[in-house]
């Protein structure tokens, strides 16, 4: 394939990539600025920064326009692992729990 006949991109698209990193890094900032805690401020900083990867992956590494399958083999053992991971949090909380009921009822 030739550099001539290679898709392009028009410029406007990435200045709206641009834009939009801007603007979720600005409410990135905010949530610290406002001083959120607890589970609100993690959760806002987790939406803002995976919303951002995914800009920067789909827009920049053009894994947009790249075929479903490569696109399952990115993302199905990262989505499998994230799964894997609230899982282990969950037993780690209930295993936490039930020690803590057991302990405290001696």
């Amino acid at each position: 394939m030739s550099v001539e006949s290679a898709q392009q991109h028009p410029v406007s698209l990435y200045l709206k990539v641009w834009g939009w990193l801007f603007v979720l890094s600005f409410f990135s900032y905010m949530v610290d600025y406002l001083q959120l805690q607890g589970p609100l401020r993690w959760t806002l900083i987790l939406v803002f920064m995976v919303a951002k990867a995914g800009l920067i992956l789909s827009i920049f590494m053009h894994v947009r326009w790249e075929r479903l399958s490569l696109k399952l083999v990115l993302f199905l053992p990262m989505f499998a692992i994230a799964v894997f991971i609230i899982l282990m949090a969950i037993e780690g909380d209930y295993t936490q729990a039930s020690r803590l009921l057991y302990f405290y009822n001696e």
